[in-house]
């Protein structure tokens, strides 16, 4: 597809659903017409078609994504058999390590969230389902972004690099010295770049059949990683990636 191509009524039905997706809690149409510079009466014929399939939901006199667009959503992960072979190799690592797992995707220069397994202990997250992350600012996305070859990656990394925390890496320069370093050791880290007093951990699975390219990590406050288990986490994480890899990655 071209990039001029367009079908109006599905970019603005794209936009709306972006603006829902961004929000945690009702929005107002006023709020949408404003936000996706639709005139009302087309705002609400396309807000009318989308509650009839459950693609959004009403509620409190604004409009959420509603329980069919996820449904929808969750193919992503079955079409590849990514969601039994994470939650298989997560649970061991979880009742191994006791620290929670993360999927993700790289889309674009972004890192997408697309399944988590929780420790049975409270930590601190920044991964909600769905969310997305500017890869260089966590250790999931050097991962993946080390992955690419050089023109791909070259066209991936944008400059100036957004600031997430004062850590977050600022060059294009020091994102490719990480990348050199993850390419030689085989895991990615970041160190508050991505939250302050939170850690992570990632190591990459592969791209699948469908063309997903994906990695997992792990995320552990800063107050409880001592030496240990930050040599079992390293090895863990490790071992959930080859799992996932064995069992939905496409062979060379």
């Amino acid at each position: 597809m071209t990039a001029d191509y367009d079908v109006p009524a599905i970019r603005r039905t794209h936009d709306i659903l972006r603006v829902l997706a961004s929000r945690r809690t009702p929005v107002k149409a006023a709020e949408l017409a404003q936000a996706c510079k639709l005139p009302k009466s087309t705002l609400y014929l396309l807000l009318d078609c989308l509650e009839q399939r459950r693609w959004i939901e009403r509620k409190d006199g604004g409009y959420l994504i509603g329980i069919e667009l996820m449904s929808l959503g969750f193919a992503y992960l079955r079409h590849d058999g990514l969601q039994a072979a994470f939650h298989e190799a997560a649970g061991e690592f979880v009742t191994r390590c006791n620290e929670v797992v993360q999927l993700a995707a790289l889309d674009g220069f972004d890192v997408v969230y697309i399944a988590r397994e929780d420790a049975r202990r409270p930590v601190r997250l920044v991964s909600d389902l769905g969310m997305r992350l500017p890869a260089h600012a966590c250790a999931l996305g050097k991962v993946l972004l080390a992955s690419l070859d050089p023109d791909a990656l070259a066209a991936s990394v944008p400059d100036p690099l957004p600031r997430v925390t004062d850590r977050t890496l600022a060059t294009r320069d020091a994102l490719y010295q990480e990348l050199d370093k993850v390419r030689q050791t085989g895991l990615g880290h970041d160190q508050e770049e991505l939250a302050t007093g939170l850690v992570c951990y990632a190591a990459y699975v592969g791209v699948t059949p469908t063309g997903k390219r994906v990695a997992v990590s792990t995320s552990i406050p800063t107050d409880r990683l001592d030496d240990a288990h930050r040599r079992d986490i390293m090895e863990g994480i490790r071992r959930v990636a080859r799992h996932v890899s064995q069992r939905v990655v496409a062979p060379a």
